[in-house]
């Protein structure tokens, strides 16, 4: 199937998953339809709301605050990811060393993290900035571990053999590896990056996205609370396809697929 059939469908799901919401708010379907609008709005509304939150010039200065906080989480954990990940995949001694203490940080749960970093770093930016690189180191982390140990001792040897230095080994051999392992955890860790920017906005903060989401939700707001949700999917979608777009540049070499894609 061709990129603009594909396209198509995806709508069309879409499309579909709106005209059921209405079906299921408009008619007795599963009750009453004032008492499911209560919980669920309707969609309509909730598109009525959402055009009217980015047509006003209030809400992108939450927008800017929560990507600001999405950015920075999303780039120090993806990077202190990747650096640890090579370390450690390159030393086995260190990673049987450090093997229970990332274990048992990886198992935190990371909204317990938030009071305690809000305690730390205030109610500013750098509190939900932390939240967010918890979530998305580890997954970076891992990912990049693995795709280092994933390397044919075959291919390493024979390149030792043929005389490349280790860091030859680590530009052609080591770095081309893991790179599809953790560009496919970056599409990952950018949705998580955004969950701790909200998370910690939610519990605690003064301005963004999460903060105006928690202040609907207060009063009740069902359709601002969805609309806030709209507001969010459509962000990290185009964040993703940012990182799919560097995906394929720095993949080129990668042999295409049944459907012509990388």
């Amino acid at each position: 199937m061709n990129r603009f059939g594909l396209l198509a469908l995806q709508i069309l799901v879409g499309v579909a998953g709106f005209a059921i919401w209405h079906v299921l708010t408009f008619y007795p379907v599963l009750g009453q339809p004032r008492q499911i609008q209560f919980f669920f709005s309707t969609p309509g509304a909730v598109l009525a709301r959402t055009w009217t939150e980015i047509t006003s010039p209030e809400i992108w200065g939450h927008i800017a605050i929560t990507l600001q906080e999405t950015v920075l989480a999303f780039a120090f954990g993806a990077a202190g990811g990747i650096a640890f990940g090579f370390l450690f995949a390159r030393n086995a001694l260190l990673a049987a060393v450090f093997d229970p203490y990332i274990k048992a940080a990886n198992a935190l749960p990371r909204v317990v993290l938030a009071p305690i970093f809000a305690l730390w770093f205030g109610l500013g930016i750098w509190s939900k900035v932390a939240l967010g690189f918890t979530l998305v180191f580890f997954i970076v982390f891992f990912n990049v571990y693995q795709g280092v140990r994933e390397v044919s001792p075959m291919v390493r040897d024979n390149a030792r053999m043929l005389g490349m230095s280790e860091r030859g080994l680590l530009r052609h051999v080591y770095w081309p590896s893991a790179l599809t392992w953790m560009f496919s955890s970056l599409h990952t860790a950018v949705g998580f990056a955004l969950v701790g920017a909200v998370v910690g906005e939610y519990l605690g903060a003064s301005a963004g996205l999460g903060y105006k989401i928690h202040e609907a939700e207060s009063v009740f707001d069902v359709t601002g609370v969805f609309a806030g949700m709209l507001i969010l999917t459509v962000f990290v979608v185009l964040i993703d396809a940012l990182v799919t777009l560097a995906e394929n540049r720095l993949l080129a070499w990668r042999p295409r697929g049944p459907q012509g894609r990388n």
